[in-house]
């Protein structure tokens, strides 16, 4: 699968420099790289929008915008290449003032400090599931990690009429250093603001914790998920193999930007052999138990994998 950032206007291609040949790109351009992947053998896209400054707020509204980028994206996409299966992310950062996945409360004035509110989130992330599965996504990819948001999603689709829609779920998502390049790409790093969150460790799990990613996981499928993620993906293979042998759903691993920046960076500099290094770890997450695996790397891999 292959994660892809789509940026407002025309004919833009945007490179990201913690992420040597990947780009943000607008619409047209988007079009382009999704019917080059189909050619290549890919088969799905996990979609992420760059949102103007001036259309973020606390509360994420421009998420379940009818019109908005992220639903004009899903659109086109699925016209140009109807069988590509879509995957939205669904989560607020990007839309947020404030760089988080949820809604904040208790900003400057409060007492208490600013934290990120689950059950006002999970309302958010419902519309914006909403909107995306009326835009015509083959799946929703919630990655949160607020606790009940797949019931709430799953229970909104039912209700509305979107029984073949898919829910495919972060469920195993840890606060992790390897994300660094991916919030250069969005601009949606936590803001270093007094009352604000400095990080994501309050909803995103502890990377010294194993059982909690079962837990989560569990809970996922029972609420209604249809498959399970893991990220990142290197670093937490042995929590892929316990969440594979734990449910009986697809498991998708994320190979996260920082993974990708790191074989990038040696490569440049002649310290590894870049292909050999790259379908070595595709392999390995593959061997771990993952049905799918969404990477930076996809369009180079299916490439060589072509040959």
């Amino acid at each position: 699968m292959l994660p892809m950032f789509v940026a407002e206007g025309k004919d833009v291609k945007i490179p990201i420099a913690s992420m040597p040949g990947i780009y943000r790109h607008s619409l047209d351009n988007t079009i382009k790289e999704v019917k080059e992947a189909w050619d290549l053998g890919i088969k799905a896209v996990n979609i992420y929008v760059k949102v103007s400054e001036s259309l973020k707020d606390n509360a994420g509204v421009e998420a379940w915008n009818k019109n908005g980028l992220m639903q004009q994206t899903i659109r086109a996409i699925k016209d140009a290449v109807p069988e590509m299966i879509v995957m939205p992310d669904v989560a607020l950062d990007p839309y947020s003032i404030y760089g988080h996945d949820g809604i904040i409360k208790n900003l400057p004035a409060g007492r208490q400090g600013g934290q990120v509110v689950n059950d006002a989130t999970i309302e958010a992330l419902t519309l914006m599931s909403l909107s995306h599965a009326e835009a015509g996504a083959d799946f929703v990819a919630p990655s949160d990690m607020m606790d009940g948001r797949v019931l709430a999603i799953r229970k909104a689709l039912e209700e509305n009429g979107h029984h073949n829609v898919g829910i495919m779920s972060y469920s195993a998502k840890y606060a992790s250093a390897f994300y660094g390049p991916f919030r250069d790409a969005l601009d949606s790093a936590p803001v270093d603001l007094n009352n604000v969150p400095k990080d994501k460790k309050t909803y995103q799990m502890d990377y010294a914790n194993r059982i909690e990613a079962i837990r989560e996981t569990l809970d996922d499928v029972a609420e209604g998920a249809d498959i399970v993620m893991v990220k990142p993906g290197m670093a937490y293979l042995d929590i892929v193999r316990e969440v594979k042998n734990a449910v009986h759903v697809p498991v998708a691993v994320y190979q996260v930007s920082g993974e990708y920046a790191m074989v990038k960076a040696a490569a440049e500099r002649g310290w590894l052999d870049h292909d050999q290094i790259m379908i070595e770890q595709l392999f390995c997450i593959k061997r771990a138990g993952a049905n799918i695996i969404s990477t930076y790397f996809a369009k180079e891999a299916a490439r060589l994998l072509n040959k």
